[in-house]
């Protein structure tokens, strides 16, 4: 048995992962009644990174910036550059993809219940009061960005404290990364129990009935991430962005797409930052960062969904207003919870600069739920691995400014 599991950790954890999402596959089919204590190893997978998560990032960032040396440059502007400039072309790709290809939706119940935020302002006032949350209450709720400013506080207080006691936040953190690896290493099993859960209750017959809609959505998502991130990191890189991209695709990703949230990927792209040897000190605070702002595929359900919904009611767009849906879009998705389903409650508040009803928009929202199983894991692969490629492309950019070679290992 010893053996045994030798040699799987030998094997690569990607060709692990495709084996486990083969056997939930074929689980599902075969068995789908008799096989279900399996979803049991999702569920923990998931819980595993989404408790780990907080404690990792409060760690890792307090011990990045008490110990940061003055002088030392991070990369933190490039990157939340390239964060905002993506996100913003995603949602300006999925208002030109809808006016290309026209859906109309047949509308559905199913989102009752829920509470849309009542105006951009209102997203906007909920992250600056996430700024101020209690530490506590910010590790509880998994609030990225109040755990990110109170570990920056943190860090910058503990600057001046004496050697020791950095050594001691520097261990704690290095022991957490060492949890998250052993996490990240029952992938495979977690993702099986993910694959096997996601067919037996959601199936595929659902989403027939809106294959146009999904072809939309996803080919925006597929393009942005084929096509437009690499055209950005190519501007910034002046190489062949595609090792770098499909890396962080194969990497990143596919665990994404299987966890559907971008916060539970924070520890694995961590781990792939550390894989790339990366700047900790940029990293430690970009992840966690662009799990909350870095959001072009949350830009495209909200663009492609609030389009649908006008074409379905003949409301006439003209070109200003599609480019206000487009900073409307992009701004409302840095706004959009990290978690599975985030971005489709801020379908409304687009919705409304078209004048259409709560109703409607809540009705689309249902559908929205309906297509989820397949639009909201590609969404979440999407913006969890451009977390780690600008993350990534910062870096190699400054070092091609400083005359420095870069290689990308694919």
């Amino acid at each position: 048995m010893k053996n045994l599991i030798l040699k799987w950790n030998q094997v690569s954890l990607v060709k692990r992962i495709i084996i486990g999402i083969i056997i939930g596959i074929i689980l599902a089919v075969a068995a789908p009644e008799s096989a279900k204590w399996v979803t049991i190893f999702g569920s923990l997978f998931v819980g595993a990174l989404k408790a780990v998560a907080p404690v990792l990032v409060l760690f890792l960032v307090i011990h990045a910036i008490s110990k940061h040396r003055s002088g030392h440059q991070t990369n933190m502007k490039s990157i939340i550059g390239l964060y905002i400039i993506s996100t913003f072309l995603a949602a300006l790709v999925a208002v030109i993809a809808s006016f290309l290809f026209p859906v109309k939706l047949s509308l559905v119940t199913g989102a009752e219940g829920l509470t849309p935020p009542g105006g951009i302002v209102e997203v906007l006032q909920t992250l600056l009061f996430n700024i101020v949350d209690n530490p506590v209450n910010a590790l509880l709720n998994a609030n990225y960005i109040g755990i990110l400013t109170w570990a920056v506080l943190l860090g910058i207080a503990l600057r001046n404290s004496n050697d020791s006691t950095k050594n001691m936040i520097g261990n704690v953190s290095e022991a957490i990364s060492q949890l998250v690896k052993w996490v990240i290493n029952l992938a495979p099993i977690g993702i099986l129990g993910l694959v096997y859960e996601a067919i037996v209750t959601n199936g595929l017959s659902a989403l027939l009935d809106y294959g146009k809609l999904l072809l939309v959505l996803l080919g925006c998502m597929f393009f942005v991430a084929l096509v437009v991130n690499p055209i950005i990191v190519f501007l910034n890189i002046r190489k062949n962005p595609y090792p770098l991209v499909f890396r962080t695709i194969r990497e990143s990703g596919i665990t994404a797409f299987f966890t559907r949230s971008s916060a539970a990927n924070i520890p694995v792209n961590m781990n792939l930052c550390e894989k790339l040897e990366l700047d900790e000190d940029t990293y430690s605070v970009s992840i966690p960062l662009g799990a909350t702002i870095n959001m072009a595929g949350a830009a495209i359900t909200i663009s492609v969904l609030t389009l649908a919904t006008v074409h379905t009611l003949d409301i006439q767009v003209d070109i200003i207003t599609a480019l206000i849906l487009s900073v409307l879009a992009a701004v409302s998705a840095c706004g959009a919870s990290g978690v599975a389903g985030g971005s489709l409650l801020l379908i409304p508040l687009a919705c409304s600069l078209f004048g259409i009803p709560n109703e409607i928009a809540m009705q689309v929202v249902g559908v929205g739920f309906i297509i989820g199983v397949l639009q909201d894991s590609c969404e979440t692969a999407l913006n969890s691995s451009s977390d780690v490629l600008f993350t990534a492309t910062a870096e190699y950019a400054k070092m091609r400014k400083e005359g420095k070679e870069v290689i990308i290992n694919s």
